[in-house]
């Protein structure tokens, strides 16, 4: 079954050259030329991937992220025209996945969003085990879901996928450089603090006091690593 995206942008042109190059590939596109709009579709039926614009009529991209993350882990690339770097924090603080600036290469865009549909469907497993358990967060990289006391824990894709890095290589300190790298495996021109805001996401999830973490810890100065005891 084909995959569907959801193109969320008050820009016919940008909406008609998207549609044109995704159906190419084989993916089903619908769209929405305002919030509002987006929030009605994305609740009334099924979709696999949202391409969402950060400025759009009626109800603005980053409230529509945030109201779809109460929901859902669908994956999120935001677009953004804006320069200003507090508008692509601010999409990942509320649970995009990563974030474009217009004008943008339309392969460029393909390629993300396969990188991260693949890695949304499980297709990328563990490196080691399927199954990992360190005390009592059990973390599963065929389903890609994670357990904490027993307890299911929703992550993001690349929240998941920061996990996953780290529980496979317990005791090692990565950069943030060295994470984007690993992580987002595309040429990464965003700033390095987007990952402090995953890992920020990411222990608020995990962490029963994200201020003194019992999983993901900070070296300072250097980066950050997961703790080697089980």
């Amino acid at each position: 079954m084909a995959k569907r995206i959801l193109l969320v942008d008050d820009e016919p042109l940008i909406i008609k050259g998207l549609k044109y190059t995704l159906e190419q590939e084989g993916f089903e596109t619908d769209s929405a030329a305002d919030g509002e709009e987006a929030l009605n579709k994305f609740f009334s039926g099924h979709f696999d991937f949202i391409l969402l614009d950060v400025m759009l009529p009626k109800i603005d991209g980053i409230t529509v992220c945030q109201r779809i993350r109460e929901h859902s882990n669908v994956p999120i690339i935001m677009l953004t025209a804006k320069g200003e770097q507090i508008d692509k924090i601010l999409g990942l603080e509320y649970g995009a996945d990563d974030y474009m600036t217009k004008p943008f290469n339309i392969l460029e865009v393909k390629a993300r969003i396969k990188t991260i549909m693949r890695r949304a469907s499980g297709s990328v497993q563990s490196e080691t085990r399927k199954v990992i358990k360190v005390h009592d967060m059990e973390i599963n990289a065929v389903n890609r879901s994670v357990t904490l006391g027993g307890k299911d824990v929703r992550l993001t894709a690349k929240e998941f996928d920061l996990l996953q890095v780290f529980v496979n290589n317990r005791g090692k300190v990565f950069s943030r450089e060295s994470l984007l790298e690993t992580v987002w495996k595309y040429d990464y021109t965003g700033d390095a603090r987007t990952v402090d805001v995953h890992i920020r996401r990411l222990r608020e999830k995990i962490e029963r006091n994200p201020a003194q973490p019992e999983f993901i810890f900070t070296k300072w100065g250097v980066g950050y690593y997961f703790t080697d005891k089980d």
